[in-house]
């Protein structure tokens, strides 16, 4: 496949800059790969799609205020996303990097929370912070949640909300789950209530969610790993499933499809580097709920392994036309 082949047109005041003004009002765009038949409903309307023994699976990963704005220690403006914590140190990303060298000091959180970049690999920084308390809790009080990039606005109170699912509850991501931004308490109440099985995996959404694809071969570009967990008993009942599998997600469906996949039945967590796209076959999962993705993105190439890439392209011109709403905090399409 060429990385051409996963490209389309999408004008930019389709871009989504704010959540819908309730979640469950979001857009909902259903896909058929059997038919190739579109519906236009409203995300409440899911409810409707589900059956008795079906099984929603849901990434309860919950996003980090890792995004730090700050100073370096000559008194020019410094930004920077923590990614992940290894030992003592963390891996971060800084804005600007130029002249940020091994040795070099930082101060963020008005003064509290201090950092040295201590080595630098493949571009990426790491900093040992020194600070009095507990660095989780700084990042709380004075991190900001790392919207993406196509998001160009300042953060707001708002975000701290809208930018996290209603069940996040394992920190680690600097990224959401995003289709599963939809789902209420209320909603998930009534899926349940159908009698469908609800079950939670994690996988920490990195950074690397949006590398670009810098190849015209896909096939040549590595994935960042991702950490996941999965309960084997989530395993178990999905292996002997009565009704359909409905994965909320592209990380969730990486993680599903990474333990499937796996040529040893016992792993149930780790990090995945797992890279999807046509003509992959799901193992896993039955129903897919996700969000519109960027052109010529590893996102994209998932969802067109699902239902192949001509059809998912025909949903999103179709989605162009209705003026739908792309991105993170923009609809969503279920494909069933």
């Amino acid at each position: 496949m060429r990385l051409s082949d996963f490209d389309y047109n999408l004008p930019k005041e389709l871009i989504a800059q704010y959540p819908s003004a309730k979640r469950d009002e979001s857009r909902l765009l259903v896909l058929r790969r059997d038919t190739g038949k579109i519906e236009h409903k409203v995300f409440k309307d899911i409810t409707g799609y589900f059956s008795n023994d079906d099984i929603l699976v849901l990434n309860n990963t919950k996003v980090v205020p890792a995004r730090l704005f700050g100073k370096k220690q000559s008194g020019g403006k410094i930004e920077a996303l923590v990614l992940q914590a290894r030992g003592g140190e963390c891996e971060v990303l800084l804005k600007p990097a130029r002249g940020c060298y091994v040795g070099k000091k930082l101060i963020f959180g008005e003064g509290k929370l201090k950092a040295e970049i201590t080595r630098i690999e493949n571009g990426r920084r790491f900093l040992k912070f020194y600070h009095n308390g507990n660095l989780e809790k700084l990042l709380e009080e004075f991190g900001e949640m790392p919207l993406p990039p196509y998001i160009k606005r300042e953060n707001t109170g708002l975000d701290k909300e809208r930018y996290q699912t209603v069940y996040a509850a394992k920190k680690g991501a600097v990224a959401a789950p995003t289709a599963g931004l939809h789902f209420t308490e209320g909603t998930l109440e009534e899926i349940a209530n159908k009698g469908v099985d609800m079950e939670y995996i994690t996988l920490h959404v990195g950074y690397g969610t949006f590398k670009p694809v810098k190849f015209d071969n896909v096939k040549e570009h590595k994935m960042e790993k991702e950490y996941f967990e999965i309960k084997p008993g989530t395993i178990e009942k999905i292996k002997n499933k009565k009704g359909r599998v409905f994965s909320v997600g592209t990380t969730t469906s990486r993680a599903l499809e990474t333990v499937f996949s796996s040529p040893d039945p016992r792993v149930y967590s780790g990090w995945t580097d797992l890279f999807m796209y046509p003509p992959y076959k799901f193992r896993a999962v039955d129903a897919l709920l996700t969000n519109f993705h960027l052109p010529r993105t590893t996102l994209l190439m998932l969802v067109s392994a699902f239902c192949g890439q001509e059809l998912l392209l025909k949903a999103y011109k179709e989605a162009v036309k209705e003026k739908y709403r792309f991105y993170s905090y923009g609809d969503v399409m279920l494909i069933l």
